[in-house]
């Protein structure tokens, strides 16, 4: 079988009619194939001097001809030009060209019109086709390893592709490819492309979603050798270095409509505080802090309690610091499928108020039960409870995607405005992040306004805005000591 590559220039017009014999050619000849190479006037002299460099060929106009001996183990032999081309089907099929100038004028012209057609329908698929990118820090954590085979579903992100950023400034090089090897090796549909940060230097660009998962501090190392009031210094002197250094690097690289969630155990508040002090250019309401974790192990103590599944167990409220003082609420806790006086269909449920009357158990060991829990999973798991922690953030992106009702109630830790939450005039100080149930809608979260706040719930969140506040401003002290 005869294979010959022709390339040209497109507007050529001795590449239009060495275009219009090679046609001619393999639709009268079974064994005769042709591949074409459309180059574009201003590319053409680049692309031949690196061409003829690279198989030591001298040709200087267009077209060039050669023959494909791939197949059989060569480089490609050269034919030549036009004349050469054209001399050479003569001679051995005995076909030829006549074609009058004006015609071969008139494809080249076609041509160039088709290349350029074509590159700019390819411009536009390339620009349809833009992954989501999402930025997930202490890439190395347990959380971390759970979170991200679940990220690539449907029913988290309804996009076409996701570009995934791992960063993780304590880990190395090797661990860190490592990571990058198991991922490609899931074989995700969705997954677009991986890279891997162990420093700032790349932090954040074109952050659509970032998911913030640090917990270990300096201070952590020290607790057996220093007072509990130098350590947590040091840990706050750590967190508003780095969460600083983040808000302003989210505030200058990141997509102004990106969703940034901050999760953990310690410091949730203040480091979601923190990023929203130090980017200006993007709208508070897109940092929230997680408390979806304390909502289900919540749930999980009170499904126990009342023998039920914890699935049954809905609308849970998280009031306040949620790595802090936070307050349980169960004013609008409803249960499903409870065995009781009163039973009905699956869709049936019962506030938890008229089916448990012990309030003083509610207000004391129930609170501290779940103050308790996350540590015992710790103790006997010996890690952080990185499945529930990675199924929270989970819940929240579902949710913040639009795939969950406008009747579910979530709790999240979001920029306070000082005044009017929950129809309370609180005069919280500005750029506290406090813990308040908010629903989704259309992909946006909005403040609850018709939960009932007492007296005794308002004492707790001043409580919870106090301590806060007070963390932020041992950050800013620390600070101001070194300058």
């Amino acid at each position: 079988m005869a294979k010959f590559v022709l390339a040209g220039k497109t507007d050529c017009p001795y590449y239009a009619k060495a275009e219009l014999l090679a046609d001619t050619l393999q639709h009268s000849l079974p064994n005769f194939k042709i591949h074409k190479i459309s180059i574009l006037p201003d590319e053409w002299e680049e692309w031949l001097e690196a061409i003829c460099k690279r198989n030591g060929w001298k040709h200087e106009e267009s077209p060039l001809v050669w023959r494909d001996l791939v197949d059989q183990g060569g480089k490609g032999m050269l034919l030549g030009g036009l004349c050469d081309f054209i001399e050479h089907c003569q001679d051995y099929y005995n076909i030829t060209s006549d074609m009058p100038t004006d015609v071969m004028l008139s494809i080249a012209a076609e041509n160039l019109e088709t290349k350029m057609n074509l590159i700019v329908e390819e411009q536009l698929r390339a620009s349809l086709f833009k992954p989501l990118h999402i930025w997930i820090s202490s890439a190395l954590s347990p959380t971390c390893e759970i979170l991200i085979p679940n990220l690539f579903s449907a029913e988290v992100f309804r996009c076409v592709a996701i570009s995934l950023h791992l960063l993780d400034l304590k880990a190395d090089n090797e661990g860190m490819q490592g990571l990058k090897m198991e991922v490609e090796d899931l074989a995700l549909p969705l997954l677009h492309q991986v890279s891997i940060h162990t420093d700032l230097e790349h932090a954040f660009r074109e952050a659509d979603v970032i998911l913030l998962l640090e917990e270990q501090w300096s201070g952590d190392d020290d607790a057996e050798n220093e007072g509990e009031q130098e350590q947590k210094k040091k840990q706050v002197k750590e967190i508003s270095d780095r969460y600083t250094e983040y808000g302003r690097l989210i505030n200058t690289r990141a997509n102004k409509e990106v969703k940034v969630i901050v999760s953990g155990d310690s410091f949730v508040n203040l480091r979601c505080s923190l990023l929203t002090d130090n980017a200006s250019f993007i709208d508070s309401d897109q940092f929230v802090a997680m408390a979806t974790q304390l909502e289900n192990e919540a749930r999980a103590i009170i499904a126990k309690e009342l023998r039920v599944k914890t699935s049954d167990v809905t609308d849970v409220i998280v009031w306040g610091n949620i790595s802090g003082s936070f307050y349980i609420d169960l004013q609008r806790t409803k249960v499903f499928n409870f065995n009781g006086a009163i039973k009905g269909p699956a869709f049936f449920s019962q506030s938890l108020s008229k089916i448990v009357h012990d309030r003083k158990w509610f207000e004391t060991s129930f609170q501290d039960l779940v103050r308790c829990q996350r540590a015992a999973v710790a103790s006997k798991t010996c890690q952080a409870a990185a499945m529930s922690a990675a199924n929270g953030i989970l819940t929240i992106l579902k949710a913040w995607n639009g795939t969950c009702s406008p009747d579910e109630v979530f709790s999240l830790g979001v920029v306070c405005p000082g005044r009017n939450i929950a129809n309370g005039d609180y005069d919280f100080p500005d750029g506290i992040v406090l813990s308040v149930p908010v629903a989704f809608t259309d992909c946006k979260w909005s403040v609850l306004f018709d939960v009932a706040v007492g007296e005794e719930l308002k004492e707790r969140l001043q409580l919870s805005a106090r301590e806060l506040q007070e963390e932020k401003e041992l950050g800013s002290e620390d600070c101001e000591s070194e300058n």
